[in-house]
């Protein structure tokens, strides 16, 4: 189940955005759902908490989202609301003797709409048998609801710990081709690998050929692994791209271990030296 402390911060946070006795049923039935035997309240209380505690933003403090994030690794709820929180709480808890969790989980899913989509897939830091859930949630990367893809994609260490390879460069490049964007993603640069690269320098010059925009944050993926043609492709963007293409360039750049990248980057003084104070970053480019 839940790390206590994680389920402990839930409901504290829960306490203070819901009324007194909203939650007071919420511990009721908190109570009775995760008592051996009592599957049956499961799913008539999942389907009343909207209803019975709203949806309202759980609006944590910078200090919660760092205690969040000692509690489980990665794990950040500052888009939560109240509804995502309760739900979790209720989902986590459950004992596996009615039924075990990644079987819940995925029936779940299978009968949802798009919001109770978000809020199971933005839980996974949470959940028991993370390996039990990775083909429910390869269904979630299917969809193409933004939001929904999105609670799997951004501020969610799931993909980061258990995707393989395969299922980690499929979501990337999903991202790229829907617009979602890549900062928000846990672990792009501890992932990023050359078959990624390789992937999204075709697409990068696909688009280029067609004369089409290109999302700039790629070239984050791209910068470790460049040589070759690839320098080149860089090499243009600096020179005709538009203001932010021009810096996400540098930064590739600046990535790039072979030693013609650091020549071309110091031809560029400004963009070098706006990287080598610290001013410009992949951080501050959003």
């Amino acid at each position: 189940a839940m790390s206590n402390t994680a389920s402990t911060l839930l409901r504290e946070w829960l306490g203070r955005r819901t009324h007194a006795p909203a939650l007071a049923w919420f511990d009721e039935q908190l109570a009775l759902c995760h008592r051996q035997g009592h599957d049956a309240e499961f799913e008539p209380t999942w389907g009343l908490i909207p209803r019975r505690m709203g949806k309202a933003r759980l609006a944590l403090a910078a200090a919660d989202v760092a205690l969040a994030t000692q509690a489980v690794q990665g794990w950040n709820p500052e888009h939560w609301s109240v509804n995502d929180a309760a739900r979790i709480v209720l989902l986590s808890g459950m004992p596996d003797s009615g039924k075990p969790f990644a079987a819940r989980f995925r029936s779940l899913c299978q009968t949802a709409d798009a919001a109770e989509l978000v809020t199971l897939y933005r839980g996974l830091p949470l959940y028991p048998d993370a390996s039990a859930l990775l083909d429910t949630v390869g269904d979630g990367l299917r969809s193409n609801m933004r939001d929904v893809f999105e609670a799997i994609v951004h501020h969610n260490p799931f993909p980061q710990l258990h995707f393989d390879e395969h299922r980690w460069n499929h979501m990337v490049v999903k991202a790229l081709f829907v617009g979602s964007a890549l900062s928000p993603v846990q672990g792009l640069d501890e992932r990023a690998n050359p078959e990624l690269a390789r992937i999204i320098c075709d697409f990068a010059q696909e688009r280029r050929a067609a004369g089409r925009p290109m999302p700039h944050e790629m070239w984050r993926c791209v910068g470790p692994f460049a040589s070759g043609g690839t320098l080149d492709l860089l090499e243009a963007v600096l020179e005709t791209g538009t203001p932010i293409e021009k810096r996400a360039a540098a930064l590739a750049l600046a990535a790039c271990p072979d030693s013609r990248a650091a020549q071309r980057l110091a031809a560029a003084a400004d963009l070098h030296s706006e990287i080598s104070t610290g001013r410009l970053t992949w951080a501050t480019l959003q």
